[in-house]
């Protein structure tokens, strides 16, 4: 009999997830962003269900090009990183693969190469990763022109550094360089919006918007979860509560004692750890839920075990299913008592835990 640790993903919420970022993007169009596995709900059944809504995807590299087009689907995917070497230009250009060049190598090998793929520049607008430095985006935009290959470029995108809080002036900052640095190339396109964006009132959405976390349910936004935002838990994560016991007063559970029970308490053993990719880091009163109710984590994660407190659900027995998240408990709130972001949680689970569609 396998073992019943799973993530339960439902693509209805990812459709409707997928329309709520459409209709905050305005009059954008919205490709999804479909890398790390789509966030780790599996890129296959993810574009999938997105056929017929999504017209562009997007993805970090050319492995995750390469899946979606053996799902037989031929819509325009973006490569966000470019290409790692010149001969993979090739590939973009027959495959409809459209890479966005964020260097002067990069440019250098598109002009070496007989290929021409529709193609991105990304500028540095400010978050200082990868792209071309607005100083330098003429010079860039002549050589293209130089090299006959200014016809495959589709437009210009940029990346935003602190989107997801709502205070910083930093993201109108980072709009305006972009818009300064491209406004001498009125006829292309322009991508700036990345999850966080749809929730910035009167944030310019441009041509096309790349939602990416919020498409999976996760919060792109410092102190808001997905529900409060209006999305729907994607993956559920699942374990069998494989044990149930009473630990005394003063008793300990788990690697390094750390936690010690401060009256007689009934304990429960669930069977995931951070082998599944559940964080470690998640400690004492992390939320779980076991047929509805919310229970805590004590002690510390192990790596194929963790241990809840069962107070908050009395009639708990062994053999009963614990949300780890999902509709009950939410990966953002798991992710706060874990120092990290459902980002992180979500694409962190790892091929021992088995998805399952719906």
């Amino acid at each position: 009999m396998p073992r019943s640790t799973v993530a339960r993903i439902d693509l209805e919420a990812l459709r409707r997830n997928y329309q709520t970022a459409r209709g905050r993007a305005g009059g954008a169009q919205v490709m999804a962003v479909v890398k790390a596995d789509g966030y780790g709900h599996g890129i296959g059944p993810v574009v999938s269900a997105l056929d017929g809504l999504a017209p562009k995807f997007a993805v970090a590299c050319l492995e995750e090009a390469r899946a979606i087009r053996e799902t037989g689907l031929g819509h325009p995917v973006v490569l966000l990183q470019g290409v790692p070497a010149g001969n993979d230009i090739e590939e973009c250009a027959r495959n409809g693969f459209e890479p966005v060049f964020h260097s002067f190598q990069q440019l250098e090998w598109l002009e070496r190469s007989d290929a021409r793929p529709a193609f991105w520049l990304k500028v540095n607008s400010g978050m200082n990763r990868l792209g071309i430095h607005p100083d330098e985006l003429a010079g860039a935009m002549s050589r293209l022109h130089t090299m006959n290959a200014d016809q495959g470029l589709l437009g210009f995108v940029t990346h935003f550094a602190c989107a997801d809080d709502p205070d910083s002036t930093m993201t109108a900052q980072q709009t305006s360089v972009f818009e300064q640095a491209t406004s001498a190339f009125p006829g292309l396109m322009k991508s700036v919006a990345n999850s966080a964006a749809h929730f910035l009132p009167d944030q310019p959405m441009f041509d096309w918007s790349r939602p990416g976390i919020m498409l999976y349910g996760g919060s792109p936004m410092v102190g808001r979860t997905g529900p409060e935002l209006g999305l729907e838990p994607v993956m559920s994560l699942e374990a069998p509560l494989i044990n149930t016991r009473m630990v005394p007063a003063g008793e300990s559970v788990g690697y390094g004692a750390s936690w010690v029970a401060d009256r007689d308490t009934r304990m429960g053993m669930v069977a995931i750890g951070y082998g599944d990719g559940y964080p470690r880091h998640a400690g004492t009163n992390t939320p779980a839920a076991i047929n509805g109710q919310r229970v805590r984590l004590i002690g510390r994660v192990s790596m194929d075990m963790l241990a809840v407190d069962l107070t908050g659900a009395p009639d708990a027995k062994e053999g009963d299913t614990v949300e780890l998240w999902g509709s009950t408990v939410g990966v953002d709130e798991v992710a706060a008592c874990a120092g990290t972001i459902s980002y992180e949680l979500l694409t962190g689970i790892t091929g021992r835990v088995p998805r399952r569609y719906r």
